[in-house]
């Protein structure tokens, strides 16, 4: 019989917000986490898949833990990233529902600090914070850290780099007796270093689901194409998951911008995120993809973190990932909350060898996927070239006169008969084979010597 929220410990009133949210049963870190948060004072170092519930099993215990009446910040919760800053934040005001004595706080960069510098100056129990902007409002004396029992560490393994410059800072204003709870979904040697440098001796390691590195109920593939048939391959697939939505890495800011002019050109529901998009492009994109107004997410790695879609169908590895770490990452975005998923992995020849390397490290098995016959692209590209013609906008500064010669000429073919024609003129411009250079070079004729 599958365990309950309420045989870990949780207390009536998260268990009600938890029901309305529709979550019913713990996931296997959740179970394993919970009961330890809530009864014991270790730190906590747990190893998780992304999508397997860790802001629960986290949350939940720290909002059982607080004490209401007392008004000073007693947790403080470091992310990576703004986008997963804002996801934890969103969290715990839902589990929080039926608890509204218990404040929570998001302070995060990319927006103004003056708002956040005059939230703090009313009651606040929980902080949810990126490093640099908390590190910001520690310099500017803006709030007090003193008073802290518990830091908590989100997908540490993607905030290393910030941790190096940051966390001592943020460190030096909270107690030493303070708990750290550490999660992550991987643990490269930069993270050991981390547990040994920051954490207490008697560290209590928690692991789950982890024997194929959180991959469960995604399926991986790869498809080699040469370089100059990735973009009509990769258009070919989309077209192929029409209504679904999806997931493109690419690993450039500079390949994102291309991919998704491309994508635009074509018209699919599409939108893009990368660093050098200002805080308000990319929460608008981001808010677009999460309602369901597009099905496309184009982005750098930054959009592997924070980002909690249900029903993301696919994930496209446009380009290889450089870490083992980052392809967890990227291909956790689908199959998240049990469902299934596909992870596609687009290669080009040279690049194969480093399949079976990703296989042993992650404990996954990749299958290859045949990239389509010609035919196959040829009559999809006809399909892109006619939902081009249908969704462009007619151009009202015609001439009615003109407009009228036009018509003329087609007036006496039925609809089915100007379909034939325009698809027949449109494949013959295709698939024209252009002559040779021979061909185009006339020989030249020597003249003969005269005796």
């Amino acid at each position: 019989m599958p365990n309950t929220f309420s045989h870990l410990g949780i207390n009536t009133q998260l268990q009600q917000s938890l029901t309305e949210l529709n979550i019913a049963v713990p996931t296997d870190i959740q179970e394993k986490t919970i009961p330890i948060i809530l009864t014991q004072t270790t730190d906590v170092v747990a190893l998780a898949k992304t999508g397997s519930g860790k802001t629960a099993a986290f949350g939940l215990p720290l909002l059982q833990l607080i004490d209401p009446k007392n008004t000073n910040i007693k947790a403080i919760i470091l992310a990576p990233t703004r986008e997963l800053g804002q996801q934890i934040h969103a969290n715990l005001e839902a589990f929080a529902t039926h608890s509204p004595e218990i404040r929570i706080a998001s302070l995060c960069g990319g927006i103004p600090i003056k708002p956040q510098i005059e939230r703090l100056k009313n009651t606040t129990h929980i902080v949810v914070a990126t490093p640099g902007r908390l590190v910001d409002l520690i310099n500017r004396n803006a709030i007090d850290l003193k008073n802290v029992a518990y830091l908590v560490l989100d997908e540490a393994d993607e905030m290393v780099t910030a941790l190096k410059t940051d966390l001592d800072s943020i460190i030096g204003e909270i107690p030493k007796s303070r708990r750290t709870l550490l999660f992550t979904a991987t643990m490269p040697g930069t993270i050991k270093q981390l547990v040994q440098n920051y954490m207490s001796k008697h560290v209590l390691h928690i692991e789950a689901n982890m024997e194929t590195m959180g991959h469960q109920g995604i399926d991986h593939q790869f498809m080699v194409v040469d370089p100059i048939e990735k973009l009509e391959v990769l258009l070919h697939f989309l077209s192929s998951k029409e209504g679904e939505r999806g997931i493109i890495f690419c690993k450039t800011k500079a390949a994102v911008n291309k991919l998704a002019k491309n994508l635009a050109i074509n018209k699919f529901s599409s939108g893009a995120i990368h660093g050098s998009l200002t805080q308000a492009i990319r929460d608008r994109v981001m808010g677009q993809f999460r309602e369901g107004n597009i099905d496309i997410l184009v982005a750098t790695d930054l959009a592997a973190r924070g980002l909690d879609v249900k029903e993301i169908s696919y994930v496209i590895n446009y380009h290889l990932p450089d870490t083992y770490e980052t392809y967890v990452h990227r291909s956790g975005r689908t199959a998240r909350a049990g469902a299934t998923g596909l992870s596609v992995t687009i290669l080009q020849q040279e690049e194969v060898f480093e399949i079976p390397e990703f296989e042993e490290e992650l404990g996954i098995i990749f299958k290859e996927m045949k990239k389509p016959d010609a035919q196959s692209t040829e009559e999809n590209n006809t399909l892109l070239w006619a939902k081009k013609i249908f969704k462009t906008k007619p151009n009202r500064t015609i001439s009615a006169e003109f407009k009228e010669q036009i018509s003329t000429v087609f007036h006496h073919l039925t609809k089915d008969e100007l379909i034939d024609k325009i698809l027949a003129y449109q494949l013959a411009q295709t698939t024209a084979v252009p002559p040779k250079v021979e061909e185009l070079v006339k020989p030249i004729k020597k003249k003969k010597k005269q005796k």
